[in-house]
């Protein structure tokens, strides 16, 4: 927690902290929800702290108050028994902060503990509620702001339903996502992942899903013919794959682009179907370390290209200038673009505090950029997916509009039809077209939004 305050991903510094201590099985499994929970729910638990503790959060020392988390959702949020979770965040604070900090911990834990969480709740509840929300489902107030008016944007729900969506979006941020994995076509099938322990998948027909355990135990996930990817990260990029283009001139091989390839997990899906059809796949990445992750993430794929006659390239460039770079030079250009994440918060926990609103301007008109340099690297006849994973209008549909309304030469399909589960059939409740917005509450995957662009 205190690496994580210092800038680092809990994703990535919670599993060199698990092996540093030699934890595995139910012992990872409860520092993962001690840690994730009581960074992602300190929005619920800083204003009882503040209660508890009878003076105002600023006043308290940053490591006493990240230990004094740890025991409240041990105390609010966990089946600890009371007095093992008070027992242990006092030795905690004692061996960590000091002997005063350690009485200063006791203090406050009991006073925390004698009341359970709906009494806390009901008593601190703001009445405004935006602020009410903000607090019970720990978001910040701004996220709650653009969660219900992407709720009614993308028309999953009305002016009588929205509250009930709004309070169903926003505890689903607060369930840990389960792990799901991706069976390379051509590579590996999803039976294998079924045979090692996985589960059936919900919609997507290279999903599976991992009840418990570590996936890297799984031969085709350590070979890189399988991997952990999300199932909506999934579908959007069968999407694009599934709409037809108009056949490339004789003698020339289709070209895929991802253009904002890192970390290389929607580029995997893509280029493992690219090399099933004899295409070739450029995964290009601005940063030079994320492309270094892209490589290693293909690394199986691209393989199997070699093999199969096709290519797999990585490169680093800005995709803001492949469209001017190399015009028309593309069948199918996948555009992940950066945004807020506001769509993956059950999976990062510290992402909701350290967004801000004065991040969305900025977010937009990169998007739009990148948006623009995609169809025109786009040929006619071939097509284009905008992708982020969050629902806020300003970086969806907004962005989308606002590019298309500038050009005549491209028209907007109906990503419901081609955005499908392995029946072939659409999803429920993707909202209004032509677009595809998913939901953590309502299909069980990250909130990924979909454009499909037709260079015409």
């Amino acid at each position: 927690m205190r690496a994580v305050a210092d800038g680092a991903y809990a994703n990535l510094a919670l599993p060199s902290a698990l092996r540093a201590a030699r934890l595995g099985g139910r012992d990872a499994a409860f520092a993962t929800e001690l840690t994730y929970g009581a960074i992602r729910l300190r929005g619920r638990y800083d204003p009882i702290i503040a209660v508890a503790a009878a003076r105002e959060l600023d006043a308290i020392d940053p490591a006493v108050l990240d230990t004094l988390r740890l025991g409240v959702h041990q105390l609010l949020g966990m089946r600890v028994p009371p007095h093992a979770a008070t027992a242990e965040t006092v030795g905690l604070a004692r061996a960590v902060n000091g002997i005063g900090a350690a009485g200063f911990v006791n203090a406050v834990l009991r006073r925390v503990g004698e009341r359970d969480l709906d009494s806390w709740l009901t008593a601190l509840a703001p009445q405004d509620p935006i602020a009410r929300a903000a607090f019970v489902h720990s978001h910040p107030a701004w996220v709650v702001t653009a969660v219900r008016a992407a709720l009614l944007g993308h028309q999953v729900a009305t002016a009588d339903t929205v509250e009930g969506e709004l309070e169903a979006a926003l505890r689903a941020d607060n369930d840990p996502a389960a792990v799901s994995l991706v069976a390379r076509p051509g590579l590996a099938e999803v039976a294998e992942l079924l045979a090692a322990g996985a589960q059936a998948p919900r919609w997507a027909p290279t999903a599976a899903f991992l009840p418990g355990g570590d996936p890297g135990a799984i031969t085709a996930v350590r070979q890189g013919r399988a991997a952990v990817q999300d199932e909506g990260s999934q579908l959007v990029a069968l999407a694009l794959a599934a709409v037809p283009v108009e056949a490339v001139p004789a003698g020339r091989t289709e070209r895929w682009l991802d253009l904002c390839a890192g970390p290389g997990g929607k580029a995997g899906l893509l280029g493992a179907l690219a090399v099933q059809r004899g295409a070739d796949l450029v995964a290009n990445e601005v940063s030079p370390h994320r492309a270094e992750l892209v490589r290693r993430t293909l690394a199986a794929v691209t393989a199997a290209a070699g093999t199969a006659g096709s290519t797999v390239d990585v490169r680093v460039g800005d995709g803001r200038e492949i469209g001017a770079a190399e015009p028309q030079g593309y069948d199918r250009v996948l555009v992940d673009a950066p945004c807020t994440g506001l769509g993956a918060l059950r999976r990062r926990p510290e992402a909701r505090w350290r967004r801000q609103p004065s991040d969305v301007p900025t977010l937009a008109r990169l998007q739009r950029e990148l948006l623009a340099s995609a169809l025109d690297a786009v040929r006619p006849g071939g097509v284009v997916a905008y992708v982020t994973c969050s629902p806020h209008l300003a970086e969806t549909r907004f962005v989308v509009s606002d590019v298309v309304k500038k050009r005549a030469d491209v028209e907007l399909l109906d990503a419901a039809t081609h955005l499908v589960d392995g029946a072939g059939s659409p999803l429920p409740r993707t909202g209004a077209a032509p677009y595809v917005q998913l939901w953590p509450h309502l299909h069980g995957t990250d909130a990924m939004f979909l454009a499909l662009l037709r260079r015409t």
